[in-house]
């Protein structure tokens, strides 16, 4: 299983993601062309953010688990004829630090009940998820030592999250059932989980992270990744219908009859941001809509993005339509 901390890279809130957040957008328009350009920014502003809300339901589970754990060993405790071990029972786990730590900071409550977000009504899937923690030997490796501490407890967390949640289906279902908006957000939500746990292990108090990745390194004078999307967004709104025949002219007949929606879409964002963004380097911006291409459409779709992506930059370029600031490829 790949750890979440080797793709963090891949994951963050980065260029990629957010030009995946512009294509469904755009796609919705396609299948809905009355949708406004208000709609359409306002369709993309709720799914950036909504993918914080999902960190924030994810890092919610730890106080939840914790909670199903103490339960647990107060109804044991209330047994007619409890055993030994239901009568002095190991409560690490119970009292670890680190939920308590989640549960009295008036900061993450807040951002919490804010969102209306709670685990209570997937009771059944964290006494499953508790099941299945504690028959693991990394979860009694932690019961066993005498090492009562925050870094304790954010170590076993983190091995909870990269080992319970990345490919669990039955955790998918209760996304996209929550929010239309997640299906492509856990693994992100999950590594930022894991970083403010290693934030929180270091004495750092709990705070909502920036939402963009050039919001998360100030230092480093990043351009805007908020304006870089919706400037994408609306280049690409505002030309579809153009992006749209010139694709068509540029195929015969038959291949028109075959065009898919998901391709068509792909290549009128690749031509929009080749044309919005003089200082993106051509190969970029094609390499990037043929990855997204892997995923959102058919098996053959890679070349055919990858081809009529690149023949098309070309052509305007040619006739002075795109204009790079440096020729590079």
């Amino acid at each position: 299983m790949l750890s979440l901390h080797k793709i963090l890279f891949k994951v963050m809130l980065n260029r990629r993601i957010l030009r995946i957040k512009a294509f469904k957008v755009l796609f919705s328009f396609a299948e809905n062309p009355s949708m406004t350009l208000a709609e359409a920014e306002t369709q993309l502003e709720i799914s950036c953010e909504a993918t914080r809300t999902l960190y924030l339901f994810m890092l919610d589970v730890i106080p939840s688990l914790t909670k199903e754990a103490a339960t647990r060993i107060e109804d044991a405790s209330r047994k007619f004829n409890p055993t030994e071990e239901e009568r002095n029972p190991n409560r690490k786990f119970a009292e670890n630090a680190l939920s308590r730590l989640l549960e009295q900071d008036p900061d993450f409550r807040k951002a919490v009940e804010r969102r209306k977000i709670s685990w209570e009504q997937f009771d059944v899937w964290i006494r499953n998820l508790y099941e299945s923690v504690r028959a693991k030997d990394w979860f009694n490796d932690y019961m066993a030592s005498p090492d009562l501490s925050l870094s304790e407890d954010v170590k076993l967390f983190i091995r909870i999250y990269e080992e319970e949640f990345v490919d669990s289906p039955e955790l998918a279902v209760i996304l996209e059932d929550l929010s239309i908006w997640w299906n492509d957000d856990l693994a992100y939500a999950l590594t930022r989980c894991c970083d403010t746990l290693k934030d929180l292990a270091r004495g750092k108090r709990w705070s909502l992270p920036p939402l963009y990745r050039s919001e998360m390194f100030p230092e480093k004078n990043l351009d805007s990744d908020k304006a870089f999307v919706f400037n994408l967004l609306r280049a690409a709104y505002r030309g579809f219908e153009e992006y749209s025949n010139l694709i068509a002219e540029s195929v015969s007949q038959w291949e028109k009859d075959r065009l898919f929606t998901t391709d068509v879409v792909l290549i009128a964002m690749g031509l929009a941001e080749a044309k919005v963004f003089p200082d993106m380097p051509v190969r970029v911006t094609i390499n990037e809509y043929v990855e997204i291409s892997k995923y959102y459409s058919t098996p053959k779709s890679r070349s055919f993005v990858n081809g009529l992506l690149d023949k098309l930059i070309r052509r305007l370029i040619d006739e002075g339509k795109i204009v790079k600031n440096r020729n590079f490829d």
